[in-house]
């Protein structure tokens, strides 16, 4: 191979003394002074912070998407095919939960935890009594049960907002005082535990990545409810009502929409668009579930059931992400949990979503109220219908007995959740074959479509003409560096585009036709293509995609949108709020740059590799299972038990845990009952996989990286006999590119000749 210094320093601009000049061992890289695109490109004019262009690209294309998505939705359901209750159950994850059956065959029943009236509440002429239920698994209900004077005519469930917590809310002593028994549910708080995370956050954190929500939980507990309703009357059923306000009124939309049981129900400051879902609190998330329901749909399944909404008492809570900056770490650090406001949805846009009911379900019954005081009189006497209201007491002022409740139960089903998720992976891979590597082959796809369409998401939007645009970027002794600009999709007019630096070796032979190996050098959170390209620093990432070109590959480092923290961090839940995820926009990008690597005539378009570093180690993950191209995997600082990591709670896996820290976009919605890093693994093989991993990265002990490992190398080597092609290479060492055995695996499998590198 003939060195041709001097032809790339023609078709680049450059001059061939700049290009010559001699260089230390560890080579100074310097910017390049030419302005000449690469061959075959455009010139690159955009200037300013590319990256940041590029996150607001993917900002813009995922309101598009929102957009698009609740039009679909809408169109779908006025053509005749409205979503069902078993897809609004599985989203909530209820279906994954059993409610309890009493052995005896008697049904589940109120536990009474106070025998006699509460003195605070003498005057009002009702009895109040602390109640527990069981609701699911070893998960209690609480509340208090308000038994009226004389003959009871309905059931009620009265769930208040979750941060009320005073003894009694006044209007449940007016439905008493009116004929009804009724239950008070108590929600779990807000208030923020010992790790600055909101009560609600902290469980629903685990519970997302386990396949069920903190919605879900709640809704259970009040179908549960109304199962000791049913058992503890001895005459025929009265009705059940169901009442709610904040966040009991959303609950109480869902748990009617779900359980026709409940023959009436009132929503007090909670009813209105959802399409902005992701601004609400981490605790509300629902995957997908915007696309799916609105709360114009909830209500249709509602119908023909009386519903009355009522506006104009939303409660208040959260704050915005523009209040913490986003580069402020020590602001950052005082509030590790998601940023988010309770909506208050306007006048209009109440109206707007509740006259999308009536297309939807012709038979709705629904009632607009205007209150001033959370569920007001007005509320109740449409809720109560032809029974008569009791005027209020004024009672309410005596209501200040704070009260708590329990969490533990919660946090203690999430733990044992966890612990059944691996035999949960078990029965979902049932259909996988390993006996011969053709039946793997065969069997694996239908997972691997699952992985793209049900976990991380595709838009199914058609790659544009990628419009590749370059300029120069740095000079070195063995290398030339190009910033590379190119569109991937569009949504509504907004493009997403894709950047990332080309490293080419010097030696490269553009005039004979020759043909290279490409690695794809992923840089990590917060990081950017100029981290891994450069002089040899001393950092985590050691220049690792300059080190390779200087091997004789050619390299490209791309930009990934996890960075600018919250701004990020708030994409995901934009894009999980449809069913999708921030590698639903990275997967398409890494698409394109390796369509077009693949069609350049100095590569070689079956040897294109991806090699990613921590959060870049997560790609390694989940690209490459859906990125055809990519002829092998290296997750560094990054591979464990993933499912562990982000879902246990306990004190000693709390070092390693996600479930206490700032990153609160890193929850997937059920990977415990779908692909741990073994899974996702298996969605890449029989293609080479190597995992780096330094014996000091506080990622995960040793033994958790090798517990999670030894399932892939049993999948490669003892089922498959795929030798030599499943590696971990231990080192002492940090978070960081070790780059010894990770280089060897990459000259081996790319057929690379090794040579010495000064």
């Amino acid at each position: 191979m003939i060195p041709t210094r001097p032809l790339l320093a023609a078709l680049c601009g450059l001059t061939a003394p700049l290009l010559a000049q001699e260089t230390p061992a560890w080579p100074v890289l310097k910017p390049a002074t030419a302005t000449d695109p690469l061959p075959g490109t455009a010139a690159l004019t955009e200037t300013g912070d590319l990256p940041r262009r590029l996150h607001e690209a993917n900002d813009r294309f995922l309101d598009r998407e929102i957009e698009r998505a609740a039009k679909e939705r809408d169109e779908r359901w006025k053509s005749g095919n409205p979503s069902s209750r078993d897809e609004l159950s599985r989203m909530l994850g209820i279906d994954r939960e059993t409610r309890f059956q009493s052995d005896s065959g008697t049904g589940n029943r109120f536990q009474y935890l106070s025998a006699r009236p509460d003195e605070e509440n003498a005057e009002v002429g009702a009895n109040i009594h602390r109640v527990r239920w069981k609701s699911f698994g070893q998960v209690h209900g609480d509340g208090e049960i308000v038994l009226p004077e004389g003959e009871i005519h309905a059931d009620v469930i009265y769930v208040p907002d979750a941060d009320y917590r005073f003894a009694m809310p006044p209007a449940a002593l007016t439905l008493a005082a009116s004929g009804c028994r009724v239950l008070v549910l108590r929600l779990v708080p807000r208030g923020l535990n010992e790790w600055k995370l909101s009560q609600r956050e902290w469980i629903q954190r685990s519970a997302f990545l386990l396949g069920r929500t903190m919605t879900g939980y709640e809704v259970l507990k009040i179908q549960s409810a109304i199962d000791c309703f049913h058992s503890d009357q001895t005459e025929s059923k009265r009705p059940v009502f169901a009442v709610g306000h904040g966040e009991g009124g959303r609950l109480v939309l869902f748990a009617a929409a779900l359980d026709e049981r409940i023959g009436r129900a009132l929503v007090s400051g909670s009813f209105g668009p959802r399409e902005g879902l992701w601004r609400e609190p981490a605790d509300r998330n629902v995957f997908g579930l915007p696309s799916t329901f609105g709360d114009a749909e909830l209500a249709a399944l509602v119908a023909p059931r009386p519903l009355v909404i009522e506006q104009g008492t939303a409660p208040a809570y959260g704050y915005r992400a523009s209040e913490v900056l986003e580069i402020d770490f020590e602001k950052r650090a005082e509030i590790p949990g998601k940023p988010g406001l309770l909506p208050h949805p306007s006048d209009d846009e109440v109206s707007a979503e509740l006259e999308r009911v009536a297309p939807l379900a012709p038979d709705a019954k629904t009632t607009l109220v205007h209150g001033s005081y959370p569920v007001s009189d007005e509320a109740l006497s449409q809720l109560l219908g032809d029974l008569p209201l009791a005027k209020r007491t004024g009672s309410e002022k005596l209501m200040v007995i704070p009260l708590k409740t329990r969490t533990n139960d919660l946090v203690l089903h999430n733990r044992l959740a966890l612990i059944e998720a691996a035999g949960d992976r078990k029965r979902y891979f049932a259909d996988l074959k390993t006996d011969t590597l053709e039946n793997f082959q065969a069997t694996i796809e239908p997972y691997r479509e699952k992985f793209r369409t049900e976990v991380i998401g595709d838009f199914e939007l058609p790659l544009l003409a990628p419009n590749v645009r370059t300029r120069p970027y740095q000079v070195g002794d063995k290398t030339l560096s190009y910033e590379v600009l190119m569109d991937v999709m569009e949504s509504g007019g907004e493009k997403v585009i894709a950047y990332g630096i080309l490293t080419l070796p010097k030696d490269l032979d553009l005039s004979s036709g020759e043909k290279r190996p490409v690695v794809l050098c992923q840089h990590g959170l917060e990081g950017t293509p100029q981290d891994v390209v450069g002089e040899a620093h001393f950092n985590s990432y050691k220049a690792f995609a300059t080190r390779l070109a200087e091997r004789g590959f050619i390299t490209f480092a791309p930009q990934n949108g996890y960075k600018y923290f919250d701004l990020f961090r708030m994409q995901q839940f934009k894009a999980q709020s449809i069913g999708k995820t921030l590698f639903s926009i990275i997967v398409p990008q890494h698409r394109q740059i390796t369509d077009w690597l693949a069609a350049q005539p100095f590569v070689d378009p079956d040897k294109i590799a991806f090699y990613g570093l921590s959060y870049g180690g997560k790609s390694a993950m989940r690209i490459p299972p859906l990125v055809e191209r990519y002829c092998l995997s290296i997750c560094s600082a990054d591979f464990n038990e993933w499912v562990w990591k982000n879902a246990a709670t306990d004190a000693e896996s709390l070092r390693y845990s996600y479930a206490n820290k700032g990153e609160y976009e890193i929850f997937e919605w059920n990977l415990g009952g779908t692909f741990n890093y073994a899974e996702m693994a298996a969605l890449i093989c029989p293609r080479p996989f190597m995992v780096e991993r330094g014996h000091f990265d506080g990622v995960a002990p040793d033994e958790q990286v090798a517990f999670e490992f030894a399932k892939v190398k049993n999948l490669y080597e003892a089922k498959l006999g795929l030798e030599n092609h499943c590696e971990i290479e231990w080192f002492v060492g940090p978070h960081t590119i070790n780059g010894q055995g990770t280089y060897d695996f990459l000259h081996r499998h790319l057929d690379w000749p090794e040579r010495r590198v000064e």
